[in-house]
């Protein structure tokens, strides 16, 4: 009676955890061991690996970001050899796991050392596409991080048409904007399709600890300061991969809420060296004069608990819900931003130590699709990658897959059937214990 008993309990228990846990319901798209380039011929390949514009074991996908057919994918100029900075996967004509990425807007604006006449794009982290069917980028105008660091040229915002490809913004950040030891590494564009020349974007300057924002309507730029942009000490020590490393990167997540009834929204935000989420109201930054004296406009809105640093956060309009990279976790989070920001309305929707060996980058699309890249970056720059390996990682998923049997679930017969069970669980227990 007593084994029998016990079975049944541990069938309830497994119902339970079934019910409450986060499915695992990211798809992998695209993987890599290597990344190649789709180079005009055979021997233009050849020839940028004979010269050095194209060193394979170099070049590291980090950001992306999805446009109609187009999957664009950066890979930053951590060192030499990295061919193209700013590429894309036609997702209508790639039929294979691990394509061939082609450079955007071609292959003249990559060639940093080739005076075509073409404005250049030196070193490109990660892009936002704008409901205007705009691409924008910052280019952080350095290359060759990872050795002797070169300036190309100064930080700068670029805009271009995506029904055109063509470029339609090439903006150098002024000097009042940023400081000799600026870096860029995320933006964010606040505009509606109604005034898309009343656009603002947002750049987050991880090592000076402060906010850009730019106008387009005034063509202007400005920093913003607040002490909540700045590295928390005690989230400095990262273990990743096997690998020991301390980082002090300071604001680098952005995301944007849905507009409120007057037009204005909330700027997620947190430092990459933190385990906290922050926010702001659009109203605030885009007041140039008053943007660095509000310091009680900025919120606090909670922790997601140890270990919860995050490279990146992207806001889904339709379900209401922040998603947002755990580094250290080798995961994917989310938050339901119709709950206060706890530990416990925090979850995980996907984790998988090899396969998503540190989530770098994800977005929600305009078609309300997630979209994640894994890229083991810390083996990149502390140790080697082995490229008899899968490295490079690209999922999907819809949000609202995403998302179910999760804490940031909208579904309340969900939470029903839970609480049900864990009633009727709670009530075996009891009996089996008193037996």
């Amino acid at each position: 009676m007593e084994s029998q008993n016990l079975a049944i309990l541990v069938v309830l228990l497994g119902l339970v955890c079934l019910t409450a846990a986060a499915t695992n319901s990211l798809q992998e798209r695209f993987s890599w061991k290597i990344v190649d380039f789709e180079f005009p011929s055979e021997d233009a390949r050849n020839e940028a690996i004979r010269n050095g514009e194209f060193i394979p074991e170099n070049n590291l996908p980090l950001g992306l970001e999805r446009w109609r057919n187009k999957l664009f994918v950066t890979l930053p100029q951590w060192k030499s050899g990295t061919a193209a900075t700013l590429t894309y996967i036609d997702l209508d004509a790639t039929t294979e796991q691990s394509p061939k990425l082609k450079p955007y807007p071609n292959w003249e604006a990559n060639q940093i050392r080739r005076n075509n006449g073409v404005s250049k794009i030196a070193n490109v982290f990660r892009v936002n596409v704008d409901v205007c069917d705009r691409l924008w980028l910052v280019d952080a105008g350095v290359i060759n991080l990872l050795g002797k660091i070169e300036v190309i040229h100064a930080p700068k915002i670029q805009a271009y048409d995506l029904t055109t490809d063509k470029l339609i913004l090439d903006y150098p950040l002024p000097k009042t904007a940023y400081k000799d030891e600026s870096f860029f590494a995320n933006i964010i564009v606040d505009v509606s399709k109604e005034d898309c020349n009343n656009a603002y974007v947002y750049l987050a300057d991880i090592m000076t600890y402060s906010l850009v924002v730019y106008h387009l309507a005034s063509n202007d730029a400005w920093r913003v300061s607040h002490y909540y942009f700045h590295f928390d000490p005690l989230s400095t020590n990262y273990n990743i991969g096997g690998i020991n490393f301390q980082w002090h990167d300071g604001i680098f997540g952005l995301a944007l809420s849905s507009p409120k009834a007057d037009g204005s929204k909330l700027l997620y935000f947190h430092p990459m060296a933190s385990t906290k989420e922050f926010a702001v109201s659009t109203q605030v930054i885009q007041n140039k004069t008053v943007a660095s004296d509000q310091y009680h406009s900025y919120k606090l809105l909670g922790c997601r608990g140890r270990k919860s640093e995050s490279s990146a956060e992207s806001f889904d309009d339709k379900t209401g819900v922040l998603f947002y990279t755990l580094v250290q976790k080798d995961a994917v989070g989310c938050w339901n931003s119709k709950k206060n920001y706890t530990t416990d309305n925090n979850a995980i929707i996907a984790s998988d130590s090899t396969t998503m060996s540190f989530p770098n980058d994800l977005k929600v699309d305009k078609n309300g699709t997630l979209w994640v890249l894994t890229d083991r970056l810390p083996n990149f720059m502390y140790s080697k990658l082995n490229y008899d390996d899968v490295n490079f990682r690209i999922f999907s998923a819809s949000t609202e897959q995403a998302i179910k049997g999760t804490v940031c679930d909208n579904s309340s017969s969900r939470l029903a059937a839970v609480s049900l069970l864990v009633f009727v669980v709670a009530g075996f227990v009891h009996t089996f214990v008193s037996i």
